[in-house]
């Protein structure tokens, strides 16, 4: 087994490793190590020899290979590669079998840099593309279509090397057994590393010469896999101590702590809402201790940080996907929609606990940004934009193009005097100053290895507002109004360049989650505004990705020329991580809009999602319906919250929250059953499951109802409910009660009917344990209340 050398450092976003969450086990990322070239065998491989790397030859005229009839930007990316590529399918499989090839399976995404660095070097070379089309079967996967094809050969990857990434690459028999994986290759062989048409080749002999010991080794493999991937509640009859998982995880995120700089890590470092979303959740139920303000402060701190950081961009908002440094500062310039929606709740979340308009005014950035450039007409949301552009047209992609700036450009863009200055200063002085910018540029060669961003800077807050007012002696009202045009001409500005590709796909899981960042933050801030935008996403959700007649949810679906929307000629059915999000958004969307239809479909979905998923035997989730494995080797559960958090942690709260909607006793019964089966990774590593340990800790509390009866449109309603939503209570629900007795939810919840009115005045009632507060009718009594 052969670990080579690595890519430039500045791409390790796109890997997997071990440790403290820091990606996704389906996102952009995880515990990410470098973007290793590795090759992963269960038989030894040959080190590879010396050579020289060539450019990739032209080809004279482009061919269309069958991923041209493919939806996904990212197969459509390749499709006009010089290899003989298929779709996954069984199409693919029967050829395998039929002419015994083993099948070269290269799974990524389309705004994947190293991705891209592959598909140039190699995917179009005629020579490797020969190799691969006529001694392998290539199947190309878009991982954001089969998030269930990524994560088992993603299992196998990791379990046979020190980490994993994207692209991912790897070899299996015609029966779909993996034998060889790794992640990027360089196409020729290099002084440390092994280029792929060495790996080609030498796979090849070993195909013709070992198969069988490849078949028996694979077979081995697979079978120790399974065994250690299995999650059930074996003879475990409730979950672990909430209290003790809690505590255990808390001071495993306090010793990977950044004092300075906030995050957890040295480099490179990911947003993590799980953890600050953990972090919030234990301050809230730690607030007299020591513990409890220090959860507090490292949340605010590190969010604060980021926000300051070159990982926001500063002048069109949204944050990019990780920082290639400790100080928030470079990025890797990608930006992907599950980032903007969970970071939109944690920015929101702040703000209710600090009341500091900084946060506030940061979520609302971030929706500003997917509102104006991630967003379909029809109210759907696009998945990710690239982290390559060309500088201008015509020229080849670099990373982060769009985004950096000389200071030259800035002088000429931003050249007006600024009135009263205690010396000569210009708009574009002042900016520079304060966001950091040099001549020579803020980006170091160790994170620009190729030199594509020398003299270019990355804009990231050095001094607070009131710093740069006394480095000028100006007011700071007026350096921050400076500021906001400064940035607004550069935005402007911007538009002018060649924007980085965007991936218009539009998954169900992802839409889920800009649906709740919508729901969350404009209930949090009272801004009908964002919430319309939530409930304009759910409607798409069930008009383009919800088959009525199934019940089910459709995976994908693709901006279309005109603005329309297109589906793939075989429909890609939802997996579970659909179902759990778009669960959740709905039932975010109910509590900020008391839309009752949203609760309901949730109802419907959470029991199609209970059909399709569930593990009667083990408990918890399986990632994907049984008959939709294509013989896939493994049928997974995900146990790992990262760059966006486990579906099952996901689907652990959301039954707490139809319990308390509802009172269905099967839903509880189902999330113990749950937090049991994954009794034993909370305990060997509970920093790896923030957000189940938080509904862990959620489920061994008591779950407050609270309810308002009154008119939905009236004043002192809308007061009480905005009351609710200002305070941070992550362990609620909020049921409005009109008092209809044959509604949705007084048929569900039988007692709402005994609460009646204060005086014809909205009324709040607090309910915990099948009882009830006095009634409230004072905004300020509701919050001493829930304060409580």
């Amino acid at each position: 087994m052969s670990h080579l050398s690595s890519p430039p450092q500045k791409h390790k976003g796109e890997h997997k490793g071990h440790g403290l969450p820091r990606g996704s086990e389906r996102g952009s990322s995880s515990r990410d190590k470098d973007r290793s070239a590795t090759v992963n065998s269960s038989v030894p491989m040959p080190a590879g020899g010396k050579g020289s790397r060539p450019s990739c030859p032209s080809t004279p005229q482009r061919v269309p290979n069958r991923l041209v009839n493919e939806k996904s930007p990212y197969l459509q990316q390749h499709a006009y590669n010089p290899v003989d590529w298929y779709p996954w399918g069984q199409e693919a499989f029967d050829k395998a079998r039929k002419e015994n090839k083993p099948i070269f399976l290269s799974v990524g995404y389309s705004t994947c840099h190293w991705c891209h660095m592959m598909e140039e070097e190699s995917f179009q070379n005629e020579e490797i593309g020969r190799l691969l089309s006529e001694d392998f079967v290539s199947v190309k996967v878009d991982r954001e279509e089969r998030p269930d094809v990524d994560k088992v050969y993603m299992t196998f990857v990791q379990a046979t090397s020190s980490g994993g990434g994207w692209p991912m690459n790897v070899w299996l028999t015609p029966d779909l057994q993996p034998f060889v994986g790794g992640t990027y290759f360089p196409p020729e062989d290099g002084l440390t590393r092994v280029g792929f048409r060495t790996v080609l080749l030498r796979i090849r002999e070993q195909w013709k010469q070992n198969k069988n010991t490849l078949l028996e080794n694979s077979q081995r493999v697979t079978t120790a896999l399974l065994a250690r991937s299995e999650i059930s509640m074996g003879d475990r009859q409730v979950p672990p101590s909430a209290a003790t998982m809690n505590s255990r995880c808390f001071q495993q995120l306090d010793e990977g702590y950044d004092e300075e700089y906030g995050g957890f890590a040295e480099a490179p470092k990911f947003p993590t809402p799980v953890i600050l979303s953990f972090l919030f959740s234990y301050w809230l139920s730690h607030r007299l201790t020591q513990d409890g303000s220090r959860a507090q402060q490292m949340a605010l701190h590190t969010l604060k940080m980021m926000a300051n950081g070159g990982i926001r961009d500063h002048v069109g908002q949204g944050f990019h996907r990780y920082s290639t440094d400790r100080q928030w500062h470079v990025p890797h310039f990608e930006k992907m929609l599950y980032d903007q929606a969970q970071l939109a709740v944690a920015y929101s979340q702040a703000f209710q606990i600090s009341g500091d308009e900084f946060y506030s005014d940061v979520a609302k950035g971030i929706l500003q940004y997917v509102a104006r450039s991630m967003s379909h007409r029809s109210g759907g949301f696009y998945s990710a934009e690239d982290a390559d552009s060309p500088p201008e047209r015509g020229m080849r992609p670099k990373e982060g193009a769009f985004y950096v700036w000389t200071v030259k450009e800035i002088q000429q863009l931003l050249p007006e005097p600024v009135v009263g200055a205690t010396e000569p200063l210009t708009s574009g002085q002042l900016l520079i100053k304060h966001y950091g910018l040099t001549e020579a540029g803020n980006i170091s060669s160790n994170q620009d290895p190729k030199g594509e961003l020398q003299g270019q800077n990355v804009l990231t807050v050095r001094y607070s507002l009131e710093l740069t007012a006394a480095r000028f002696g100006l007011d700071v009202e007026a350096v921050r109004t400076l500021l906001a045009t400064g940035l607004e001409k550069l935005f402007q500005a911007r538009k002018h360049r060649p924007r980085p590709h965007m991936d218009s796909k539009m998954l169900a899981a992802w839409n889920g989650l800009m649906v709740s960042g919508f729901a969350v933050t404009g209930a949090v801030l009272g801004v009908d505004r964002l919430i319309n935008h939530a409930t304009n996403g759910a409607k798409f959700l069930k008009r383009h990705m919800f088959d009525v007649a199934s019940g089910r949810l459709k995976r994908t679906c693709y901006a279309g020329t005109g603005g329309t929307v297109e589906h793939s000629n075989l429909p890609c059915w939802g997996f579970l991580e659909d179902y759990a999000f778009v669960v959740r958004g709905l039932l975010d969307l109910y509590e900020a809009s008391q839309e009752s239809s949203w609760l309901e479909w949730a109802l419907r979905l959470q029991d199609t999602q209970d059909r399709l998923f569930w593990d009667s035997i083990g408990g918890g989730y399986f990632c994907s319906e049984a008959e939709l494995g294509d013989g896939l080797p493994l049928r997974l559960k995900d146990d790992q919250d990262g760059a966006e958090p486990s579906a099952n942690s996901v689907s652990a709260h959301n039954l707490l929250r139809l319990h308390g909607f509802t009172g269905h006793k099967d839903w509880m019964d189902k999330c113990v059953c749950l937090l049991t089966a994954f009794s034993e990774r909370m305990r060997r590593v509970p920093v790896a499951l923030p957000e189940m340990a938080r509904a862990l800790f959620a489920h061994q509390q008591t779950l407050k109802q609270i309810v308002i009866c009154g008119d939905p449109q009236a004043k002192d309603t809308k007061a009480l409910l905005q009351c609710v939503h200002s305070i941070y209570i992550p362990n609620k629900v909020l049921i409005l009660a009109d008092g209809d007795p044959s509604s949705f939810l007084s048929r569900q919840l039988p007692f709402l009917s005994t609460l009646r009115r204060l005086e014809d005045r909205a009324t709040a009632y607090v309910c915990e344990n099948q009882a009830c507060s006095m009634p409230i009718t004072e905004p300020c009594e509701l919050r001493k209340l829930l304060h409580q």
